[in-house]
């Protein structure tokens, strides 16, 4: 049985061009999403629009121009729509009360700029899902797809190697010599702790969020290998620098979470393949052991410095929830839980304008109907899916479902929901897995 997604050149034939059209420039956006889209949402206000072809090459776009290209990529999708009827309606509905609770929520918001910028930022997540849904799952011959995302992917962890071998460095002389004396306005701490830092972050907002799309991307681009280069001879060279950037990036990253993860993701890797059950706990419990070393050696510091981020992330999850419980319905609107939180925070706190557990942010910001209803749908799609995809041959939907469980499990500490480059190459691949996963269950 040829599923979609698979290798088949008569498969591929069948694609219209519309959905060939489609699948390319959705895989190019989202490769360019990750160069281009890597602030939070509700920060787009201090992304200044570049200003000549350089700028435009180098920094940063606003929000709205992403917005843009997804809306132009979306009408082409129209073409390409195709009903996905094995899906269970619950599961195609499920981002949808949600986001009508969204906008309840936003009526009582602390600060409605900010819940309007980020409403619309929601409005392209669940749109990223439904493209991938309807639109990309169909289409089969999806090479152009693959190869733009992982294009963008690599060039993000190529961006990453260069920042750690004197990138870096002179960015930061540049900006405290150049750019610090010349602003007027009150500089945010984020982007001072940013600069004053030697953990590399390439394209995207700080080092978490780098390593967010180092657990969501490299299974997927591992999965992705054989369908790029038809399993050929050179296959292996691409898979292997891709490991060896991904994992190099990880570690200049800095992110404890991000090593954690990663190494829990090869367990579950490990345990998925199918040889001698002794050889197998064995090499999970190398990896555990090297993992762990590894850890403790490079972050021995950070431990005995008394974990400080931890620290702050247990504040501000305080915090989230002391709002809730304050405003248990709806909130204090989509994506103001910087305002509520400086209104409570100790002045020995740092400050936060997200929650870094975008769960806990929904509950903040929209109440307990905004929590539950997010969570039950991220946790239900992971479920259905995961559990289709275990007993799955394919590799590329065991890379897309790993990869997804990454992220899903970093959005306990993170915020990649509220971060275009993360948030939509998340729902566009749930949306596609969704899409094309075998019913096996349901037989």
């Amino acid at each position: 049985m040829v599923m979609p997604g698979t290798p088949n050149q008569s498969s591929d034939r069948n694609d219209s061009p519309a959905q060939r059209a489609f699948a390319c420039a959705f895989g190019w956006l989202l490769g360019l999403s990750l160069l281009k889209f890597g602030n939070p949402a509700i920060m787009d206000e201090k992304v200044a629009v570049p200003d000549g072809a350089f700028e435009w090459l180098l920094a940063s776009w606003p929000l709205g121009v992403g917005q843009a290209l997804l809306g132009l990529v979306a009408v082409l999708g129209l073409f390409a729509i195709r009903q996905r009827t094995e899906v269970p309606l619950w599961l195609v509905l499920a981002p949808l009360p949600w986001l009508g609770w969204q906008f309840v929520a936003a009526t009582g918001s602390a600060d409605a700029g900010v819940s309007l910028t980020t409403l619309r930022h929601f409005l392209t997540n669940v749109a990223a899902f439904y493209l991938g849904l309807f639109c990309l799952s169909p289409v089969r011959g999806l090479k152009w797809f693959w190869a733009g995302m992982a294009s963008g992917f690599v060039l993000v962890l190529l961006s990453g190697w260069q920042q750690h071998f004197g990138g870096l460095e002179a960015s930061r002389e540049f900006f405290f010599e150049e750019v610090y004396p010349q602003m007027q306005s009150e500089v945010p701490e984020e982007l001072l702790k940013r600069m004053s830092s030697d953990r590399i972050f390439a394209t995207l907002f700080y080092p978490n969020t780098l390593a967010g799309a180092i657990l969501l991307l490299t299974p997927v681009c591992v999965g992705a290998v054989p369908e790029l280069f038809r399993n050929g001879p050179f296959s292996r060279v691409p898979l292997m620098l891709t490991l060896i950037l991904a994992a190099g990036c990880l570690v200049w990253s800095g992110s404890k979470g991000g090593w954690l993860l990663a190494v829990g993701l090869s367990l579950v890797t490990l345990f998925r393949l199918r040889f001698s059950r002794r050889v197998k706990m064995g090499l999970m419990l190398l990896l555990v052991a090297a993992g762990t070393a590894g850890f403790l050696w490079k972050y021995s510091g950070y431990l005995r410095g008394g974990a400080q981020s931890a620290a702050a992330r247990v504040d501000y999850w305080k915090a989230a929830l002391k709002v809730t419980a304050t405003h248990p319905v709806r909130g204090t609107g989509p994506g103001t839980f910087g305002r509520a939180y400086t209104a409570i925070k100790r002045p020995e706190s740092e400050m936060a304008h997200l929650t870094h557990n975008d769960y806990l942010q929904q509950a903040s910001d929209s109440g307990v109907p905004g929590f539950l209803l997010f969570t039950g749908f991220i946790g239900g799609a992971m479920v259905w899916v995961g559990r289709r995809t275990w007993r799955s041959d394919h590799p590329l939907q065991f890379g897309v479902w790993l990869g997804l469980l990454g992220i899903s499990l970093q959005s306990g500490a993170e915020f990649g929901w509220y971060i275009p480059a993360i948030s939509w190459v998340w729902m566009a691949l749930l949306g596609w897995l969704t899409g094309v996963v075998r019913n096996d269950l349901d037989d």
